[in-house]
């Protein structure tokens, strides 16, 4: 925010600075959501329920996003327990309401529908006007306090001082339409869905198949390339980890992202903080109890194979027209992270 607004103040080419204040201002913001949120949401931060409620509830009115009591409940009974991945689970939700991508279609086409989601002022009114709903609706009266205390204040010492332009530019952007592409992406790489012929729909072995790792970064060149070859290989390669996975562990696949996979299987272990670190040791064991753990390296490839996993799951079991017979969720909170 500092970087921000140094930039603002001093305009012209400084401009530039706000590049890195929306990555780092974003880098944060999704720390908070995707991490600390997350764990309060399982009374796994503190293992203080009224402590991590607090920590939670300030958390959804800084961030506008769905007010945590209902998040906590939905996320445990409906994404964690035996409606993972099913019509009741809101990331299903997400896909077939939010995205509007379904059963049947093709890669190609789900790319360009999501595409067109993230380019589009109206996706992101709507979804920012989602937000809003979703946290306020239900939420306790300390969350709606502290939001109001929050913006309320800020923006009557924002507009009376006439900086007003400066906290939509440095704040609200990041808060905004980059919180809402990261939300996307981070959607479309952390769960397939099932096969149609999938079986047995419960067992470690099952669920353990819905969520792969997803690491950021790809293989160095081969040490056998020589001369020019040689130096246009690293070079490609350095970029593509400076300017393309990095900025995506940084603003995309924050925190423990990498290892939801790990997280579905011990929800509630409280080593939270180091997960990057107990899954290796967990595949190291050799995962007992579960299936042999998955990971797809570069967001490409970890949307990809859940795009795929969409285009061939039954059309029948992941029917959008269904979802109101077995879930009593508003759709304009049809957007899960």
């Amino acid at each position: 925010m500092a970087l921000g607004a140094v930039a603002w103040r001093l305009s012209g080419l400084w401009l530039l600075m706000l590049l890195p204040s929306w990555a780092i201002t974003l880098h944060g913001m999704r720390n908070l959501r995707m991490l600390i949120f997350h764990q309060c949401s399982h009374r796994n931060m503190f293992r203080r329920r009224r402590l991590d409620t607090a920590i939670g509830g300030a958390i959804a009115s800084l961030l506008i996003v769905q007010h945590f009591e209902r998040y906590s409940r939905e996320h445990v009974s409906d994404h964690h327990a035996v409606h993972h991945m099913t019509l009741r689970d809101p990331t299903v939700q997400a896909f077939l309401i939010t995205l509007d991508v379904h059963p049947g279609m093709s890669r190609a086409r789900m790319y360009r529908r999501v595409l067109g989601k993230v380019c589009s002022p109206l996706f992101h009114a709507e979804f920012a006007w989602g937000r809003a709903r979703s946290f306020w609706h239900g939420s306790m009266r300390a969350e709606k306090i502290t939001a109001l205390t929050l913006y309320g204040g800020t923006l009557a010492a924002t507009v009376a001082t006439g900086t007003w332009p400066a906290f939509l530019v440095i704040w609200c952007v990041p808060l905004f339409p980059l919180f809402q592409v990261s939300n996307v992406l981070r959607l479309c790489c952390k769960h397939t869905f099932p096969a149609p012929d999938a079986g047995v729909r419960r067992g470690k072995a099952y669920f353990g198949s819905l969520t792969n790792a997803v690491f950021l970064g790809e293989a160095a060149p081969t040490a056998d390339l020589r001369g020019p070859a040689r130096a246009k290989a690293w070079a490609g390669w350095v970029l593509r980890m400076t300017f393309v996975h990095a900025p995506i562990r940084f603003c995309v696949i924050t925190a423990d992202t990498p290892t939801h996979d790990y997280h579905h299987r011990y929800p509630s272990k409280k080593e939270w903080a180091n997960y990057l670190f107990t899954r290796q040791h967990d595949l190291e064991n050799g995962s007992p109890g579960w299936p042999s753990y998955r990971s797809c390296w570069g967001l490409g490839n970890a949307i990809d194979a859940v795009f795929d996993s969409l285009s061939a799951a039954d059309p029948e079991e992941f029917d959008v027209r269904r979802i109101r017979e077995v879930s009593k969720r508003e759709l304009f909170a049809a957007f899960d992270d």
